[in-house]
């Protein structure tokens, strides 16, 4: 075949109806049959507590939308609406674990610690001051929980203030010391009634050539310890200017001060009596509560570290509550509001003027 102005074209015969390729259908088993059908997949079964989470969600929705186009008819509804998803939400905040390892068991602390004794303590009384309490109970504490209190120890070279920390945070005394440089510190985790708290600890420097680097570190502290050796009178007298140091970086009435007597292993027990009663003079003198440990032994260790926490702990609820309360807002206490600087009578002749017709 040839068309004009065109080159040869090529031209195929169509297969006739009898030439066409059959196509060879192969049965397939009923397994593999089945695995092609397309049949609805059912639903999952719903967790308990995404429904919950879901009606709670839409409860606070409906209470939303009532309280913005409804008549007042409904406030009520609205109201019950928005109390049940607030106390949902409340249930789902109480049952949140906190975050972070569990606190051991002989950091947990539930009633008041004891003083060492009567004659040199802060605070005589053994249970945690009401309010404390109450807020602890009613899980109202703020951002307590959240802070670290800062714990600052000082006092003379080799009177045992890094054996002293090692002790209660590692539980270990070791024996060849070595001197502590500039500045070290350890975080400690308490749970108080219920409410987690924690103390920074931080160990200071005896040496004099370190003193200048140290007194930058003693700004911010809540509990100020000065120790001395229970063996070295000299060590006690010492301790006036180390706390005068550390007095001075802070405000005035802003720290507990305890005085800490180590190595009480060393002396006997009318030795150790005689040397504790020149303490605890000084200590009256500095305000300040005194304690005898030793780090070798662990002797009252834990519970002076336990007193210490427990004091910041209720002066850190205290503080807190004292702030929330003044920053509070009174609302519909007062009848009028005046301007600052007008009598009475003239704010009252305005205002009875300004709402008359004429």
């Amino acid at each position: 075949m040839v068309i004009a102005g065109c080159g040869a074209v090529s031209w195929k015969r169509p297969l006739l109806p009898q030439e066409a390729p059959v196509a060879t259908v192969t049965a397939l088993p009923n397994h593999v049959r089945d695995s092609f059908r397309c049949e609805p997949r059912p639903d999952p079964v719903p967790d308990a507590r995404d429904s919950s989470d879901v009606a709670g969600s839409r409860r606070a929705l409906v209470a939303m939308v009532i309280a913005a186009t409804g008549p007042t008819r409904t406030g009520r509804a609205a109201s019950r609406a928005f109390a049940t998803s607030a106390g949902h939400s409340a249930r789902m905040r109480s049952s949140l674990t906190p975050l972070g390892p569990p606190v051991s068991r002989d950091r947990i602390i539930t009633n008041f610690p004891k003083w060492y004794t009567p004659h040199a303590c802060l605070q005589l009384k053994e249970h945690f001051h009401g309010q404390v309490s109450a807020t602890c109970q009613h899980r109202n504490t703020g951002t307590v929980g959240l802070r670290l209190s800062k714990v600052v120890v000082v006092g003379d070279l080799y009177v045992g203030k890094t054996s002293l920390i090692h002790r209660f945070c590692k539980n270990v005394f070791d024996r060849d010391y070595k001197a502590t440089i500039g500045v070290d510190f350890e975080i400690e985790r308490f749970e108080i009634t219920g409410i987690p708290y924690s103390l920074q600890i931080w160990d200071t420097a005896g040496q004099e050539k370190f003193k200048c680097i140290a007194s930058a570190y003693y700004r911010g502290a809540q509990v100020i310890i000065t120790a001395f050796d229970l063996t070295d009178v000299q060590t006690l007298e010492h301790t006036r200017q180390w706390l005068e140091d550390a007095l001075r970086e802070n405000e005035p009435g802003s720290c507990f001060v305890f005085l800490v007597g180590t190595k009480k292993d060393l002396l006997s027990g009318a030795a150790c009596e005689q040397a504790e009663v020149e303490a605890v003079r000084l200590a009256n003198e500095m305000k300040a509560e005194y304690w005898s440990v030793s780090a070798k032994t662990g002797e009252n260790v834990k519970a002076f570290f336990s007193r210490v926490a427990a004091l910041a702990f209720e002066q850190s609820v205290l503080q807190d509550l004292e702030k929330r309360n003044s920053t509070r807002l009174q609302v519909g206490d007062g009848d009028l509001i005046r301007m600052e600087g007008s009598p009475p009578e003239t704010q009252e002749s305005t205002t009875s003027s300004s709402l008359g017709c004429c």
